[in-house]
């Protein structure tokens, strides 16, 4: 198994940062594709970032400029760089990872959630 965990969230006033740790633990062999959702309250999930194993991002709209996705494949961990917060942010964010664990077999692994707040 390999298994997903979130880390860094928190609560934070209009403006500032936060950054998201993602690790993934377990037979990892690669991640090949890697992302952050979030859900707020009463709302469905919905994509944030995506990083794939060639290194080329995606984001949704509304983060464009503000988050900044990346990777460090030696820990099989994968980060979220989230400034300028708004309000609207505010959301239990959740990493997602896909790949190959030894020997060759494909996972798909969700994290439980980290809360980040925006508030002043």
């Amino acid at each position: 198994q390999v298994q997903v965990v979130e880390s860094g969230g928190g609560l934070v006033q209009p403006g500032g940062s936060l950054r998201l740790s993602c690790a993934a633990s377990g037979s990892v062999l690669n991640m090949n594709a890697m992302g952050w959702y979030r859900q707020a309250p009463g709302k469905g999930r919905e994509l944030v970032a995506a990083i794939i194993s060639g290194g080329s991002t995606n984001y949704a709209d509304s983060v464009k400029g503000r988050f900044t996705i990346s990777r460090d494949n030696a820990k099989n961990t994968v980060y979220l760089q989230m400034n300028s917060l708004k309000p609207e942010d505010t959301a239990v964010y959740y990493c997602n990872v896909r790949g190959r664990s030894i020997p060759s077999r494909p996972f798909d692994s969700w994290g439980p959630g980290a809360q980040v707040t925006v508030s002043s």
